[in-house]
């Protein structure tokens, strides 16, 4: 079960101001559309800049995938983190003059995946390696699959909290790993509570299993719309965004374990990708390797340790030799109510939540609980808001209902709510703490059910171009807060030169190049 915390509660209360310096960073997604909800095939808008090496302004896996990033350097005002999101959505929605950022997780209108563009970065090294990774994971997953969307959380706690929580004055990275891996591993465990509040795809057009089969007994309209009556996340599902092929036992209970883990994917050949190849009969590259992973970047998990680094290194490399700096929350779908993808509720909440489970359980997780986990996180999915749905515990030892675990955590978060709100002198996280609390009293309240009761009154793409042409709107016709027009004038000449240096720099035939990654 839940440990009680109230004793680590009462300790914390007394020094509110180590909860002070919480960084934030968010990557948001989202897929270009034509105005009729089809995907536009349009390359990357040079007027956005180089997607190699622009700042904000990148794509992920395909030309019309956008990736909106705020800054890498620490951020632990919640507002200033917000208006600057903001402005990047303002900046690309006016010079989408044509085409909307589509508001939903599950892709747009696919008629046909192979004319999905894979995103390119020039004629780099560095810039066709990318491609060509891209282009292995069409050939492992299908396009379909990578250009599902999601929002990532970048989150980190000050060294203030770690010495507190931890009883340490000299406090070394080993130990602020070890701090950071134990809200991990309780992040698999209750974290499926992410997906059932903030959930946002119990949908799908039709037109994403085109051709493929699944065990789920979706209902549907006849016409456009797939959907489970329970769901709360197709993305997060079997249905989804995942490794599907190859599921990696990663239990978080040391870095040098997650690292060898890692490792040992990235350098372990499988029979399935061997089958696929490494060139075509007309010896065009089809991936970058047959390994389990191709690279890092190829896990799908809800969360992952990570370091910031400008260098050609690995970022595991980086991980075992300077230690875990902040977690990456890769578990939020796209928040169709918002502009930007997500809203100033969530991100205090998931401040609560991930403070939480740095204080709680700290002991290791088995490889059977681990399991037991992904099973929850797979059960909330889809079917999240089942009446009286019951949740494993402890490795499945124990079972207990949904309401009832939320009920309890949530007594722990209103305490962690008012240290917060202390430090900030208003109740905005408290306000939270009573706005979601309800969500499990009443799931009709949560985003899936929400946008689903949407969807299957107006359907599918006019629900979502509803959306999309009132986000356009809202965001065309307001002003930059952070950021000014020249900022990204600056931003976007910059970005392009650096490509350009990058592409006359480069001394080393690409063949070779690759040979230079694996060591």
């Amino acid at each position: 079960m839940i440990p009680d915390l109230s004793k680590t509660l009462v300790e914390l209360k007394k020094y509110p101001g180590t909860l002070k310096g919480i960084c934030r960073g968010i990557e948001r997604e989202t897929l270009r559309v034509k105005q009729d909800g089809s995907l536009t095939d349009t390359s990357h808008p040079t007027s956005l800049g180089s997607a190699l090496t622009h700042q904000w302004i990148t794509t992920d896996f395909a030309e019309a995938l956008l990736e909106l990033v705020t800054p890498r350097d620490d951020i632990d005002d919640i507002n200033y983190l917000v208006r600057f999101l903001s402005d990047l959505h303002r900046y690309v929605a006016q010079e989408l003059t044509q085409e909307r950022m589509w508001p939903f997780s599950m892709p747009c209108i696919i008629n046909d995946p192979n004319k999905i563009k894979l995103a390119e970065y020039g004629k780099s090294n560095i810039g066709r390696m990318k491609t060509l990774y891209r282009r292995g994971l069409k050939n492992r997953y299908g396009a379909m699959m990578q250009i599902i969307a999601g929002v990532h959380y970048n989150f980190s706690l000050p060294i203030a909290f770690w010495q507190k929580s931890l009883g340490k004055t000299n406090i070394t990275t080993e130990d602020i790993s070890s701090g950071y891996l134990t809200l991990i591993r309780n992040y698999y465990r209750f974290g499926w509570i992410i997906p059932y509040l903030f959930g946002a795809s119990p949908a799908m057009h039709s037109s994403f299993l085109e051709g493929r089969k699944t065990n789920l007994c979706f209902e549907t309209d006849g016409k456009e719309i797939l959907w489970l009556p329970y769901a709360t996340s197709l993305r997060l599902s079997n249905v989804g965004y995942n490794n599907k092929k190859n599921v990696l036992d990663f239990t978080y209970n040391s870095l040098e374990e997650y690292v060898d883990t890692l490792n040992n994917a990235i350098n372990t050949p499988s029979d399935d990708y061997l089958k696929i190849g490494i060139r075509d009969k007309n010896n065009h590259l089809l991936q970058l390797n047959a390994n389990v992973l191709q690279t890092e970047n190829e896990l799908y998990v809800p969360v992952r340790p990570k370091r910031f680094s400008n260098s050609a290194n690995p970022g595991r490399d980086l991980l075992l030799q300077k230690g875990i700096e902040y977690i990456e929350i890769r578990s939020l779908d796209i928040n169709p109510f918002s502009t930007i993808g997500i809203n100033y509720d969530q991100i205090r909440f998931l401040d609560l939540f991930l403070i939480w489970c740095s204080l709680t359980n700290q002991s290791k997780m088995t490889k059977e609980e681990l399991h037991s986990n992904r099973k929850n996180w797979n059960k909330i999915s889809l079917e999240g808001r089942k009446p009286n749905l019951e949740i494993d515990l402890n490795g499945g030892k124990d079972k207990c209902t949904l309401l009832e675990i939320g009920k309890r955590i949530f007594n722990d978060l209103y305490y962690l709510a008012k240290i917060l709100d202390t430090n900030e002198g208003d109740m905005q996280y408290q306000n939270v703490c009573n706005k979601f609390i309800k969500f499990f009293e009443n799931p009709e309240l949560t985003y899936s059910a929400r946008i689903l009761h949407r969807i299957k009154t107006e359907g599918f793409l006019t629900t979502a171009m509803m959306l999309a042409e009132n986000h356009y709107s809202l965001l065309k016709n307001e002003s930059l807060e952070i950021l000014s027009q020249q900022d990204f004038l600056r931003q976007l000449k910059e970005s392009i030169e650096s490509q350009h240096k990058i592409e006359k720099n480069d001394c080393m035939e690409f063949e070779r190049y690759l040979d230079s990654l694996y060591y």
